[in-house]
């Protein structure tokens, strides 16, 4: 009997001072909050015992930090394809005020004037995609929320606007992987925040 296709286990970094305001938080290099700190922490005791092949962070800090608390910092690689959605001129904004000036705005479709477009961001996604599937074994990515929405996205296939509906909450465990073999691509465990 064949081993298991490999997993994919997606780690959101923990709260920051903008994930609490519902700021859009880009490439801002945003710290982890006192409460960031013990949700990345607990984080790291779900995923005990867990052996990953490969261990990705965001160069970000929120995301690293995240990494580091949770028990894989000495074993995690930077990957700059994993940073935050680059909002361009909406970082740091509200999305009441984004929408206020800008009504029919949908990030995954849209992107941000003076940021990223969809386009550039799914061809990351992808990038990371394309990566993680040569890999032999289990993978721990650690970055941002808009981010690996998209890239789970993308992992199934489906184009960047279908991210819309993949809510993700700080310091979540989702996991992406197959159900039979490699030509089937399904999300396994989606936003689980309990142990």
């Amino acid at each position: 009997m064949s081993a298991s296709p490999p997993l994919v286990y997606l780690a959101r970094h923990g709260q920051t001072a903008w994930s609490l305001s519902g700021q859009h938080t880009g490439l801002s290099d945003i710290p982890l909050t006192p409460h960031g700190e013990v949700e990345a922490k607990a984080l790291g005791s779900r995923l005990q015992g867990v052996k990953f092949t490969r261990v990705l962070t965001s160069p970000l800090q929120r995301a690293s930090r995240t990494c580091d608390l949770a028990g894989f910092g000495t074993a995690a690689q930077t990957d700059p394809d994993l940073v935050e959605w680059d909002y361009g001129d909406y970082e740091g904004r509200l999305r009441a005020d984004i929408l206020a000036r800008n009504p029919d705005w949908q990030l995954y479709r849209d992107g941000c004037p003076g940021g990223e477009s969809a386009a550039a961001a799914s061809l990351r996604a992808d990038r990371i995609v394309s990566r993680v599937r040569a890999l032999e074994g289990d993978t721990l990515i650690f970055s941002s929320g808009h981010f690996l929405r998209l890239l789970a996205a993308r992992w199934l296939g489906l184009e960047a606007i279908h991210a819309a509906r993949l809510l993700l909450s700080t310091a979540s465990l989702s996991i992406i992987g197959y159900e039979h073999d490699q030509t089937e691509p399904v999300i396994r465990l989606w936003n689980s925040t309990k142990g």
